[in-house]
């Protein structure tokens, strides 16, 4: 299944940490209702604050996840990210 990365800024402000980091079940749930599998999230720093990465079956559900994503309070940028293995045998199709 086609990956994707999505850097996440909080838009939202929250009473504490805890109360940011409770929500991610609910993310995890409303990811699984658009058939998208989240694999990793991780807090980062620099411009973002989080990196999520999830599996979705295709483009329309990458999408519909990042929405997700976006009533929760997160601001999401999405793409398409694939393995580092296979980016030599994308550009061989070229």
């Amino acid at each position: 299944m086609p990956e994707y990365a999505s850097l996440v800024d909080v838009r939202t402000d929250f009473q504490n940490v805890q109360e940011l980091t409770s929500v991610w079940g609910d993310i995890r749930s409303d990811l699984e209702d658009q058939n998208a599998d989240l694999k990793h999230t991780y807090a980062i720093l620099g411009e973002y604050d989080f990196l999520v990465v999830m599996e979705a079956p295709d483009r329309d559900a990458a999408y519909q996840a990042g929405v997700a994503l976006e009533r929760h309070g997160l601001n999401a940028q999405t793409m398409e990210i694939i393995p580092t293995e296979e980016l030599a045998q994308v550009v061989d199709d070229l």
